[in-house]
């Protein structure tokens, strides 16, 4: 007995299910759409060539906003922080650096995550040197790292060129200093021959590339350590790199002046200016500086304090410290981000859109038209200044003032199809764009076609918080307005006017459309026969007006109930419709004449809201019987008399511990259920789907279950199958008709999504839609997140106004057409335009390879003769020799050893110096080698670490010898040792001026280095030690499971 129970459970195990019900290659669980701005977003790039606006989130999600109506989803494998987020400028090339310290690249052409590079120390700035393949990253620790991505793998590869910390700043770390980097700049002009090095003690430093070292220091240095501000971020000021404004976390923004090389010098630098903002008197650290220049008097800078409402935009120019001209944006909530999507100069637009976006702290996007913030700065001090810029918010284009309530999602087979492609691709190019930035050419421009309900692919229905209903064709991934329809003055009552909706049901084969109201008020739309006309039909969304509806609209008709209206539901068989309320109302309607044939109050001891009502016919006692099966909130499931409205059966069906009830659906009835009405396009399908005898399907938070319809009636309870679940709770449920049988799709409050056959309800698939959390109203009050779905297992989440979510579950199904072209945000023959523009009258050397990165910077015109430029001469293959030299050999950062996992081979023991040992920790090294190395070497981790051990054993003796010897001779042969070495530290100070050998010599690097691998070997020593017991132990089980499978073929044989 106990055999047949373990394999029958085997059997239903997860991912298998009956021979004939719908298997787990039936289903394919996947997100097919992503529209509007994800939640949790955080973090803005831009690339001005492409024209990609990149917003990240705090889950590991970017979204990228490109030209012509494209949108695209990147998904990181992992759920972090982005720290910071920047395009490689025209080349299609996203890098990304999360709370991890992970460096993520993207190729945005085809949507894929390349590499993942660990980064071994604490990012604190990041930025790319554009035009090369080349980037900085500072650290906590105040050095600058130099990367560089391989053209033809995108891997990222360091190079041996590093700006350690003592070498930018002259000084030995202090126990209480902060030598964060916070700001890498490049030059401007000479963006790959200088860049300004901002550290959070306020010191700033420019730094020679070339030369290898400071040219000028500026900033906290040299003053009192009272005086020295905790700098959070900096952006130059001018167009060529002469002045710098840095922000503090007391809320002071300095501006600082920096002279060209030929004028440096450790005093020629000054602090011009200091911009008091308010942000001081409030001790508001300044979050983000961004600075556009203008022609004019208009160049200016944008201010954001951190956790404050205030964005503050100020004129920079000589005037400026005489007289500041400021204007104070409030937005909504706090910043946490801000973005400047300005035109080129070269741009030929008649209507030219210049937009600030503003990123708050709850994700929501801002948009300012910065047109009038520059008429508003330039014209201010005038008698007549203008007006505020006005905020405006970016989210989806369902309604100006109201959220979406309830939704209907009805899709159609494409043999049914009116539009072609290259219809809906002229409708992508002339509907409006998501971003207000986005233009959109108003000459070609023209209303959205609706040939029928039943002629579109997709047809998303909205119910609103205000009454009204929006019709949507969503063939693509966009969506297209073509029908509003609101209350009009002509309604019964007055008071229901601008209620929210509550329920939708429409019906294909009567072309009906039934709404409710939180107030009760029901209104049947009936519609005219299709196709419609093609000179009348085609109405814009905004078309509200009587003669406009009445193209497509037959008839209206009003019912008034009690109670908010929970479910509507209409019978095949004749026309009448049920209707359920949050009170227990359950009412029968005439549809023809819009009448109420009876009203039955269900009364229960927990919640007596009605979640769903389904009309079927059964035999009752041997006769055929037309009842109406009620699901309440409390999970009480039982019949009445269609015609009648009395309860069939003696009891309601009730488990044992209700929970909150969501779902409920007949299998195997002959109803579309579904509420969607399409029954020509699934009939084909439904008929050879059989789940043996009718059931009832019943879904609360907490558990499923399907009972025997004919003991509902009877009102008698018999569990065919049920499945219970501790947490999280399941926030949706729905079933949907595949070609095998019928599945039920399950979404939970954390973002899992499973697939169950039924009525067997074992797990088939499941995925989880990252950034999806749900939870469930307050009493009285509307969902923030709404979910609809299709027949065919289609589910369209909508996000308040911010985001679309939609998820396929059938295979071999296009939930939408042109999805390859609208996705496309990154244009490659814009990029190959740009590139000739790039690298015309500019020498390119042979030996380079062409494509990517196979170009130089484009040099700039000179506005004056003092001002400096970025050298022709200055190729990749300079760029190239001077990163792939060590500068500064003694810096422990250039180790090749610490990035590439490499166990160090000596040959010559004798030869063994304190600079040949590298030593990781162990933990960082198995990390680091499963994200850079193949599989392959992953699996012989474990024969490196035996090896490495075995080094470090043979390393201990010579460790010990030369500590002796080190401590005994450090003093003697301080002065031999310079002049056998010229890398050794005192030299490099000496070189740059810095501090003399007495406060910090090479011996005394030598012997922290010295107590730093000891210390790395003990540890390795303990975890070897480990290693080996573990190997024992698993050796004595190998042995112990052989000789019983030997003592069992014995036993056979005898």
């Amino acid at each position: 007995m106990f055999v047949k129970k373990l394999v029958e459970k085997a059997a239903k195990k997860p991912g298998g299910s009956s021979s004939e019900g719908l298997r787990a290659n039936d289903v394919e669980p996947r997100i097919t759409l992503h529209y509007g701005i994800p939640s949790g977003s955080h973090l803005f790039t831009y690339d001005p060539i492409q024209k990609i606006l990149g917003v990240s989130t705090k889950d590991g999600r970017i979204k990228l906003f490109g030209k012509d109506h494209t949108q695209a989803l990147l998904v990181s494998e992992e759920a972090s922080t982005s720290r910071f987020l920047e395009f490689v400028q025209n080349q299609g090339i996203l890098l990304n650096v999360n709370s991890k310290n992970q460096i993520e690249v993207w190729d945005v052409d085809k949507k894929l995550l390349s590499h993942v590079h660990v980064f071994n120390g604490e990012i604190t700035s990041f930025r790319v040197m554009q035009h090369t393949p080349y980037f900085y990253v500072g650290d906590s620790s105040g050095n600058v790292t130099v990367l560089k991505i391989d053209q033809d793998s995108n891997q990222v590869i360091q190079m041996d060129y590093t700006i350690p910390y003592l070498a930018s700043n002259g000084s030995p770390v202090e126990a209480s200093e902060d030598t964060s980097v916070v700001s890498i700049l490049p030059q401007p002009t000479a963006e790959s021959q200088r860049i300004l090095l901002v550290f959070s003690s306020g010191f700033i430093a420019l730094w020679d590339i070339k030369e290898s070292k400071p040219i000028l220091k500026t900033g906290a240095h040299g003053m009192v350590k009272q005086e020295a501000k905790k700098v959070t971020c900096a952006c130059w000021v001018c167009p060529y790199g002469s002045r710098v404004a840095v922000g503090s976390i007391y809320g002071d923004i300095l501006v600082w002046s920096i002279p060209s090389k030929s004028e440096c010098s450790s005093e020629s630098s000054a602090m011009i200016c200091k911009l008091n903002l308010g942000y001081k008197s409030e001790k508001t650290p300044i979050a983000s500086l961004k600075w556009v220049h203008a022609e004019g008097k208009a160049s200016r800078v944008y201010v954001i304090g951190s956790s404050s409402n205030l964005l503050q935009v100020v004129l920079l120019n000589e005037q400026t410290e005489t007289r500041m001209i400021k204007l104070g944006l409030h937005v909504s909530e706090p910043c946490a981000d801000m973005e400047l999507i300005i035109a080129d100069a070269h741009e030929q637009s008649k209507h030219k859109q210049d937009y600030l976006f503003v990123l708050g702290k709850s994700g929501r996007v801002y948009a300012y038209d910065d047109n009038m913030i520059e008429k508003y700065l330039i014209q201010s001090q005038s008698k007549s200044p203008p007006s505020l810029p006005k905020e405006t918010v970016v989210k989806l284009p369902f309604s100006d003032s109201s959220s979406i309530t309830v939704g209907k999602f009805l899709t159609n087979p494409s043999h049914l199809l009116n539009l072609s492609d290259e219809d809906y691709a002229q409708l992508a190019k002339d509907a409006t764009p998501f971003l207000p930035s986005q233009t959109v050419s108003k000459e070609c421009s023209r209303s959205a076609h609706f040939p029928g309900f039943s002629k579109v692919k997709n047809v998303y229905i909205t119910g609103h918080s205000d009454g009204t209903i929006g019709v949507w064709d969503m063939t693509c991934p966009f969506l297209i307005p073509v029908l509003s329809l609101k209350e009009q003055q002509t309604d019964q009552d007055i008071s229901s006017r601008g209620a929210a909706l509550t329920a939708l049901h429409f019906d294909s084969n009567s072309r009906l459309l039934a709404s409710g109201d939180q107030n009760g008020m029901v209104r049947l739309y009936r519609f005219k026969p299709e196709p419609y006309l093609t000179e009348n039909s085609f109405i814009p969304f905004q078309g509200t007006s009587k003669k406009g509806n009445n193209h497509i609209v037959q008839s209206v008709k009003h019912i008034k109930l009690t109670g908010s209206i929970t479910c509507i539901q209409k019978s095949q068989n004749s026309k009448h419709l049920t209707i359920g309320s949050d009170q227990g109302h359950v009412s029968l309607v005439d549809i023809e004449e819009a009448t109420v044939l009876y009203t039955k109050h269900i009364a229960s001891d927990i919640c007596s809201g009605i979640i769903s009502l389904q009309f079927e016919s059964c035999s009752v006692q041997g006769f055929e019987k037309n009842v109406l099966v009620v699901a309440m909130k409390d999970s009480s499931v039982f019949a009445l008399d269609s015609d009648t409205g009395n309860m069939v059966g003696t009891n309601m069906i009730k488990p044992k511990k209700p929970f909150k009830a969501l779902f409920m659906q007949i299998l195997d009835g002959k109803q579309d259920s579904s509420g969607n009405g399409i029954d020509l396009s699934r009939e084909s399908i439904v008929e050879d789907i059989s789940i043996r005898q009718p059931s009832v399907l019943l879904c609360s938070e907490k558990a499923i279950y399907i009972y025997s319809l004919a003991q509902v009636v009877q009102g008698v309870k018999k569990v065919l199958h049920k499945k219970k679940f501790n947490s999280p709770s399941i926030c949706s449920s729905s079933t949907f008709y595949g070609t095998s049988g019928v599945g039920l799709t399950l979404v939970f409050s954390d973002g899992t999504v499973e697939i169950r056959s039924l009525p067997e309800l074992s797990l088939l698939k499941q995925i989880s839609i990252r950034g999806f959390t749900y939870s469930s109203p307050k009493p009285n009050s509307l969902p923030e997140i709404t979910i609809s779905t299709s027949w065919d297992g289609d589910l369209v989440m909508v996000n308040g106004d911010e985001e679309l979510i939609v998820s396929s579950v059938l295979p071999q199904k296009d939930t939408f057409r042109l999805v390859e072209s609208l996705s496309r945000v990154y244009k490659k023959d814009s990029a190959v335009c740009h590139e000739g523009n790039i690298t015309s009258g500019v020498a390119s050397s042979p030996k380079e390879k062409k494509g990517m990165f196979g170009s130089v910077f484009k040099t700039r015109a000179k506005r004056t003769t003092d001002t400096e430029t970025e050298s022709t001469k200055e190729t990749m293959e300079e760029l190239s020799k001077i990163f792939t030299t060590a500068n500064f050999p003694w810096n422990n950062n250039v180790e090749r050893s610490r990035e590439s996992n490499t166990v160090i081979r000596v040959d010559h023991e004798d030869e063994l110096g304190i600079d040949d040992i590298d030593i990781e920790d162990d933990d960082h090294h198995h990390h680091h080698q499963q994200q850079e190395q193949p599989k392959e070497q992953g699996i012989m981790s474990g024969i490196s670490k035996q090896k490495l051990a075995n080094k470090f054993s043979s390393f201990k003796g010579k460790l010990k010898q030369m500590t002796a010897k080190s401590e005994k001779s450090v003093v003697s042969n301080e002065e031999k040792h310079e002049e056998k070495s010229g890398t050794t530290v005192d030299q490099i100070k000496k070189k740059y001026g810095f501090a003399s050998s007495e406060e910090m010599g090479a011996a005394k690097m030598a012997q922290c280095k010295l107590q730093d691998n000891v210390k790395k070997l003990q540890g390795i020593s303990l975890r070897t030690t480990e290693m080996e017991d573990t190997a024992k132990s698993f050796s004595s089980t190998a042995k112990e499971l052989l000789n019983a499978v030997e003592f069992n073929k014995q036993s056979s044989k005898s």
